[in-house]
């Protein structure tokens, strides 16, 4: 058994499962995500999100897999009977893109589902994850990177009742300096941008609907909130003036304990090979979320 103190990851997502009493904990694992080859996705679980069971190997890149780099932010996500994951991944001289895989069971193992990369294959993407509205229609959230555009922009776009492929265009929802505390990053590669990271939705008892998402505040890493004024994906967002977590954290997402708390998970701090999951209790007010 591990403490998530002894667990190296980045962008955690934690699967409730009910139907066998475990919580799943996804992340990109691989101890170097940035210049090494790619290993794949690794999956803990555990009873009481202390003691944690693992790794479990779910995934592994099969023969031929168009990608050999970058493996990141695997989301899992339950629907029509399986479970769906929403991951990022690149190769040389191939745009990043997010890539949906399926398996019969949460352990895995994940294989391909969609053809490549569902996001746009001329563009740099990132962190895709699953919102399905009131009406069943399933989207994909996902990042337009700075790298490619310098102002990074959250993005969505309708996918098939399969979760096999995309329908239409992606629609931009917001842009990174849309929000007044955002600061720029610079890189030798790629120059000075605003950053768009890990965007996940959330549905508040009074029916606000909440997009966490991360960038840079004082050249740290930082989880904030955007809201939409009409309850749907489509916006229009609102930017909450200030981060929720501004201490060198973010990519993160919210799941509800067997016992109904309310936790944002995401990792901190923000260099390798550091970071680590963290579990922070939330408080839901008015369609407002507070760390408790």
């Amino acid at each position: 058994m591990l403490s998530k103190e002894q667990i190296q990851m980045r962008d955690p997502f934690v699967l409730r499962e009910d139907k066998d009493g475990y919580y799943y904990l996804y992340g990109s694992t691989d101890p170097d995500i940035w210049k090494s080859k790619a290993i794949g996705f690794d999956v803990y679980r555990s009873r009481d999100l202390k003691e944690w069971e693992g790794p479990f190997p779910a995934f592994r890149p099969p023969a031929g897999f168009w990608s050999d780099i970058n493996y990141w932010a695997p989301e899992v996500h339950p629907y029509k009977g399986r479970y769906y994951m929403f991951a990022t991944f690149k190769a040389e001289g191939v745009c990043r893109g997010t890539q949906i895989l399926a398996a019969d069971h949460p352990l895995g193992p994940f294989l391909p589902h969609s053809d490549g990369p569902v996001t746009p294959r001329d563009w740099e993407c990132l962190d895709g994850t699953l919102w399905v509205e009131q009406d069943g229609t399933p989207w994909m959230v996902f990042c337009h990177e700075w790298v490619q555009i310098g102002n990074g922009t959250v993005c969505a776009v309708k996918l098939s009742p399969e979760l096999d492929r995309a329908l239409g265009e992606p629609v931009e929802l917001f842009a990174a300096r849309d929000a007044v505390w955002v600061e720029p990053v610079k890189s030798a590669k790629n120059g000075v941008g605003y950053v768009t990271d890990g965007p996940f939705a959330y549905c508040c008892q009074d029916g606000s609907l909440l997009l966490l998402w991360s960038s840079f505040l004082q050249g740290q890493y930082a989880q904030s909130i955007a809201r939409s004024a009409t309850g749907s994906i489509l916006g229009p967002w609102l930017q909450e003036p200030a981060p929720l977590y501004a201490s060198d954290g973010g990519h993160g997402m919210i799941f509800r304990t067997f016992e109904g708390k309310l936790i944002l998970a995401l990792h901190t701090p923000n260099h390798s090979p550091d970071e680590r999951p963290v579990f922070i209790e939330l408080q839901e007010r008015n369609g407002k979320l507070e760390l408790v």
